[in-house]
């Protein structure tokens, strides 16, 4: 996977990290009480690999668990925090997914996700920390966004996605539901992880998929990639994901079957999404006056537009007195970029 990852363009594209899942581990720990690696699917261990890893430019995640075991059975880090945390900088580990299954209590839950948080910062070693902690705190307890985003570098906070426009869908409505409580605490160094790509599978039309890569750059999603490398190596698109002023986009309006979504991007650039609930017919029209796009600033007195998604076309100066009229498949999305002048 790493050696792909380079000679196929991903870590060109900006894609740095390849991740384990889990799985990973041998069914006990070492006599030390630390974690090892299954002996026969990692016949070197970790360290050997993350070295590899390294050695192309690349940077290694690896996954444990706040609980008494991970999601599938194999040993959690519940006492071991310390012990564990270490043992991933050692090893030259750089990305940690910290899942929540098997734990016994709230209060156990949201203390395990801080102490592997500061424990991970005592090793020395900068390693990015990525939590479940509101997905599993949810059913109990209305998460605490302040503690989340101290804590954590970025976070789930829905059910895992799965190869199909439903998941996709139940997703998105989730997010646009809860965005007053969610979009505010992101930003550079905390973001809300709306769970993996799933485009290049089995389960979305190429419009679907468009829809998908286009709402979680808006989003500013983490991108975990599977496949479909033209769409998930558009620069555009990636651009607009990893813009360096951190906002994360919402939905300012749903009507018709069509929800406008809008972030705000650097040197006074906004990223527009317009996209079409409708799944069943033929393309649908949809007319926006340009004066409502980007809270009335982006484009007062002009900007000059580009549609980056489903293909790129230059669609000139507006005015912020005009309209503007695009045409969206169904289950699609138009991703527009509105640069200020």
């Amino acid at each position: 996977m790493a050696d792909l990852m380079v000679s196929e363009g991903w870590k060109d594209a900006g894609y740095e990290y390849l991740c384990i899942d889990d799985c990973w581990m041998a069914p006990e720990r070492d006599s030390k009480g630390g974690l090892q690696a299954d002996p026969q699917r990692f016949l070197s261990g970790i360290q050997h690999l993350a070295n590899y890893v390294h050695s192309k430019g690349l940077k290694l995640g690896i996954y444990a668990d706040v609980g008494n075991k991970t999601c599938a059975g194999f040993p959690g880090s519940f006492g071991y925090y310390d012990i564990d945390a270490q043992t991933f900088a050692d090893w030259g580990v750089d990305l940690l997914k910290f899942d929540g299954c098997h734990c016994d209590s709230v209060t156990s839950l949201a203390d395990g996700y801080k102490y592997m948080s500061l424990a991970l910062n005592r090793t020395g070693r900068s390693i990015v920390y990525s939590c479940e902690w509101p997905l599993y705190m949810r059913p109990f307890h209305k998460p605490n966004y302040t503690d989340i985003q101290y804590y954590c570098n970025y976070w789930r906070n829905y059910d895992d996605i799965y190869d199909s426009w439903e998941s996709i869908k139940n997703i998105l409505a989730w997010t646009t539901d809860n965005q007053k409580e969610i979009v505010e605490v992101a930003g550079p160094g905390g973001w809300n992880d709306p769970d993996m790509l799933v485009i290049g599978n089995f389960g979305l039309s190429w419009d679907q998929q468009v829809t998908q890569m286009a709402l979680w750059a808006i989003m500013a999603a983490p991108l975990l990639i599977s496949q479909a490398k033209a769409l998930l190596q558009n620069e555009d698109v990636i651009a607009v994901n990893q813009d360096p002023l951190g906002k994360q986009g919402y939905c300012f309006r749903k009507e018709n079957k069509i929800e406008v979504w809008e972030r705000p991007l650097s040197n006074l650039a906004w990223a527009v999404a317009v996209r079409n609930l409708q799944e069943i017919g033929g393309p649908r029209s949809y007319t926006i006056q340009v004066a409502s796009l980007g809270q009335g600033i982006a484009c007062n007195p002009g900007c000059i537009i580009t549609q980056l998604l489903p293909e790129k076309v230059q669609l000139g100066f507006y005015e912020w007195t005009v309209t503007l009229k695009t045409r969206i498949n169904p289950s699609g999305t138009v991703l527009l970029r509105l640069d200020y002048i």
